[in-house]
Parts: C-alpha cells; structure tokens; sequence
C-alpha cells in the first residue's frame, strides 16, 4: 500500500470558510474523508500547519519513507526558498497543488518557488486538484 502525505500550508484550515467564491465552502477534513474513500488502496496521512518551520520538519520527517506528497503550500509557494530547499533535499517525490489558478491572480502569484522541484503542478481546478494529484501515485 502506497502512503501519501497531504500537506496543506497557510490559511488553509480556513477552507469551508474562507472566500468561498475562491476556495468553495467545503472544509478540506469533509474532503479528505471523501479522498480517503475513493482511495482504499492508499494510505493517506493529512497536516496542516500555519508555520513555515513545521512544514519543513514534516517534509524532512517523511521524504526518505512514504511514496509521495501533495503539497499544497499556500502563500509560501511564492515566498519560500527554504520550503523549495527542502523539497529538494528528500527523495519522495512531490506534487504541487493549488485550489485557485494563481495565474489569474494578483502578479506576486504567478511564480512559485516549489515548482521547479516538483515532479508537476495542478492549478486552477479547486478541490479536485488533490484528487488528480494522488492519481499521479497510483
């Protein structure tokens, strides 16, 4: 059984409540119920944390170990040369996910650090986008 580790960055234990116009009104705990159910054959671990620092102790902590990581970092993927560091520094390969398309946002948003080591990126296609991704580890 392949184990994947979902992460999500800043902001996002909001979801459900934050700009539903742009991030839906569904909380990501309801969603990543209903990933786990369309996936019985992986093992899918979730966390969620508002700090940089944590983030990269948890890519540290299983990058060596599971098969795979969606990273879903929020508003470090445009700021965060140390979270792109450590995606590089592990071996599991990672999957970069954003909700919104961050090519039809504000300029700052249209780069971001991860993707360049980040085996792809899916953008733009909400909630889905997490489901495409896990599909990538089957």
């Amino acid at each position: 059984m392949k184990k994947i580790l979902i992460i999500n960055g800043p902001n996002l234990n909001l979801l459900g409540t934050r700009e539903p116009e742009v991030y839906g009104s569904q909380t990501f705990e309801a969603y990543f119920e209903l990933l786990k159910s369309e996936s019985p054959e992986m093992d899918l671990v979730y966390f969620q944390s508002n700090h940089e620092g944590a983030l990269i102790d948890k890519i540290h902590e299983v990058g060596f170990d599971y098969d795979g990581i969606v990273l879903n970092a929020g508003g470090y993927s445009h700021t965060s040369v140390a979270l792109a560091d450590a995606i590089s520094s592990v071996k599991t390969p990672v999957v970069e996910v954003h909700i919104s398309n961050i090519h039809s946002r504000e300029a700052f948003r249209h780069h971001s650090f991860l993707t360049s080591r980040c085996v792809g990126i899916i953008s733009g296609l909400g909630l889905k986008g997490y489901a495409l991704a896990l599909g990538y580890f089957k």
